[in-house]
């Protein structure tokens, strides 16, 4: 098992453990690994490990990643303070919006 698959799982038994402390259906929490500044390849590597919701703060350097995993049924959320002239972008490339401003 791979750096990335290893820490997905020790993320997802975390998750368990205190969904189970709470009281709660852990199936009721989504994981979305933040994948700025990771290369395509680690993202690659995590979808491959289960993930399929990704966020991104950095509109350019998201657009590339999802040109080069085009081929992967990836999730895209766009997370933090959105630039004006960035809005058509983040509209038309990703599936959630979260931002506060």
């Amino acid at each position: 098992m791979g750096a990335i698959a290893a820490a997905l799982q020790a993320c997802r038994k975390r998750i368990e453990n205190a969904c189970i402390a709470a009281g709660r259906n852990a199936d009721t929490v989504t994981l979305l690994a933040v994948s700025k500044t990771f290369p395509a390849e680690s993202i690659r590597a995590a979808w491959e490990a289960g993930q399929r919701s990704f966020g991104e703060s950095y509109v350019q350097e998201a657009l590339a990643k999802q040109e080069q995993l085009a081929d992967l049924a990836i999730e895209w959320h766009f997370i933090g303070a959105i630039q004006a002239n960035k809005t058509r972008a983040i509209a038309e490339r990703f599936a959630w919006v979260h931002a506060v401003d």
